[in-house]
């Protein structure tokens, strides 16, 4: 079951809003064939492994094992159920059942029913963690939320005078471009736009081609902006308050951003109705790189589900540099989210933390 979740690993940024699933043939504890979701709209895993043996005939009463609930209706491709009864498996393993409304339950029950046995759990807690944005936008209807900083060994994301290029190396950098190329999203903060004049492509691009948020309420960007000026290379969606001035935001439009105004008495309400939105457009994975102000809105909502930090072996020091997480933070250590570190390398002399909310 670990190798059916490495292989579903290989799927993270095609896939999506699809779950990432892996899925081993076996028969007496050979490897027959294996395969795994490879893109949104293809052949899912088990069908993938199907096709990946020598004949389909050689799939008689052997295992299939699965990491995740088998689909058991029509949606992009035929029901998973109906290609591992067809190939004659006597026995499918499952790592989780499928939470999805149309699955829940129905693909093992379709499995038992036509007399193959169905075995349930075995390595669910990895295949949880392997699709944790799929199940949070299930059961929430929000999109998973990483953050991403660079910072020095004492926790600045800057010097005291704002200069903040480049704390992280190179190696660093590219990571964080790979990053940007798997998710459906790249969010930041006004002051992050007048700072630091961003483009927020990934570069080279990704299986994905993510749409560049700007946080803006009344601050506008300046239609002038690196962000605006690329507009035909990603998607851009301007977030503003009601009352921003009309004429500045038809000027944006008439360039090729998206407006979406909320009705928000703060800042914390204005993310809630954009990840709300964000949901509905269905996303599974945005990135938030910055501002301080902008990553502790977040935080102050109990939105963020996974930090990458890049820690460079720098001391920047002063009492008024900023750390990655601006507002007023938490007054008590007992209130403040708890986060488990699920994955640490080394890039050049850089170190990246990668943790996930402890829920």
């Amino acid at each position: 079951m670990m190798r059916a979740i490495a292989l579903a690993r290989r799927g993270e940024g095609f896939v999506e809003p699809n779950p990432m699933v892996g899925c081993l043939i076996v028969r007496d504890g050979v490897c027959l064939g294996e395969g795994y979701h490879r893109r949104f709209g293809g052949d899912h895993a088990e069908v993938d492994a199907l096709k990946s043996l020598p004949e389909v005939k050689l799939a008689k009463n052997a295992t299939a094992f699965v990491t995740l609930e088998p689909c058991c209706h029509t949606g992009k491709t035929p029901p998973c159920t109906v290609a591992l009864i067809a190939a004659d498996v006597s026995r499918v393993v499952i790592a989780m059942r499928d939470p999805f409304p149309k699955v829940d339950g129905g693909g093992i029950e379709q499995l038992r029913d036509s007399g193959i046995e169905v075995v349930i759990g075995p390595c669910g807690e990895q295949s949880m963690e392997l699709n944790a944005p799929y199940l949070k936008r299930l059961h929430s209807r929000r999109p998973w939320v990483i953050a991403k900083w660079a910072m020095s060994l004492d926790g600045r994301i800057a010097t005291a005078s704002g200069d903040s290029q480049w704390i992280s190396g190179d190696l660093s950098r590219g990571e964080v471009h790979r990053l940007r190329g798997r998710v459906d999203a790249i969010v930041v903060g006004a002051g992050t736009m007048v700072a630091d004049d961003p483009t927020l492509t990934a570069r080279p691009s990704g299986p994905r081609l993510a749409t560049r948020i700007v946080i803006a309420g009344r601050r506008l960007p300046d239609p002038e902006s690196r962000l605006m000026r690329t507009i035909d290379e990603a998607p851009v969606l301007i977030v503003t308050s009601v009352g921003s001035p009309v004429s500045d935001l038809d000027k944006l439009r008439r360039i090729g951003a998206e407006v979406f105004q909320c009705n928000a008495p703060n800042r914390g309400e204005m993310i809630a109705q954009l990840l709300d939105e964000l949901g509905r457009r269905e996303m599974t994975n945005i990135l938030v790189e910055g501002g301080a102000e902008t990553l502790a809105s977040f935080a102050a909502i109990d939105e963020l589900d996974e930090i990458h930090a890049y820690i460079a072996p720098k001391i920047l020091g002063g009492s008024e540099a900023p750390g990655p997480i601006g507002g007023n933070g938490f007054e008590k250590l007992i209130d403040t989210p708890c986060f488990k570190t699920i994955e640490t390398a080394r890039f050049d002399n850089d170190l990246r933390v990668v943790m996930r909310r402890n829920r």
